[in-house]
């Protein structure tokens, strides 16, 4: 599937402060080296390339994320990454969102999904957490499941290897080849939903990959 080309509508650096109606965009994953390559950090490679979209770097606040703020597709956002380690995601995207007034419905997480094949890309709006840490931490912290959602598919384990090894382990050699592409379009998924809505950007990006 060809890119729509958000990426091209960023904006640029906006001012830091958050003010306004805006979108929290949460890419979920794990701090440290240790962890750049693992299929859980998906989350965290969308955020990056947004980052890189808005041309803003991404700076530490109180809330333990590292954040950024911009434009995207027009619209205001601010993009992070929780330094919290997954399972305990859900704490300071609540009290980001609580202190800055941003309504669950604003806010998007990127993540991981091993129930989706690789190279697949869904989205939606409430639902379970599918057994997802990070999902389920989000939920319980916002106190609501009605968040928006862009899942990025790593695929299951082959055999009878454990997903938690699956999705610490990193991207195969093979996928490695692939996932810039998909990463990009993640991003792109996330640009459709700010500005065309769900349903519309569930229409885009909801393709079996080929």
């Amino acid at each position: 599937m060809p890119r729509l080309g958000y990426g091209l509508r960023a904006l640029g650096r906006a001012d830091p402060e958050v003010s306004g109606e805006r979108w929290l965009i949460v890419g979920l994953g794990n701090p440290g080296a240790d962890y750049n390559g693992n299929r859980h950090n998906a989350g965290f490679l969308v955020a990056d390339v947004l980052a890189a979209r808005i041309g803003d770097g991404f700076r530490r606040n109180r809330q333990r994320m590292l954040a950024c703020s911009g434009k995207l597709a027009g619209h205001a956002v601010t993009v992070a990454k929780p330094m919290s380690y997954m399972n305990a995601s859900g704490g300071p995207v609540s009290s980001f969102a609580a202190y800055h007034k941003i309504p669950a419905e604003q806010i998007i997480v990127v993540h991981d999904e091993i129930d989706l094949p690789f190279g697949s890309i869904r989205l939606k709006c409430g639902g379970g957490d599918a057994g997802h840490n990070g999902i389920k931490s989000v939920a319980s912290a916002l106190r609501t499941t009605e968040f928006n959602r862009v899942r990025i598919g790593v695929g299951r384990p082959p055999g009878r290897r454990i997903a938690a090894d699956h999705v610490l382990g990193d991207f195969s050699k093979t996928e490695r080849k692939e996932l810039p592409l998909l990463i990009d379009r993640a991003a792109d998924a996330v640009e459709a939903l700010i500005d065309l809505g769900l349903a519309a950007a569930q229409n885009e990006f909801h393709t079996t990959p080929g």
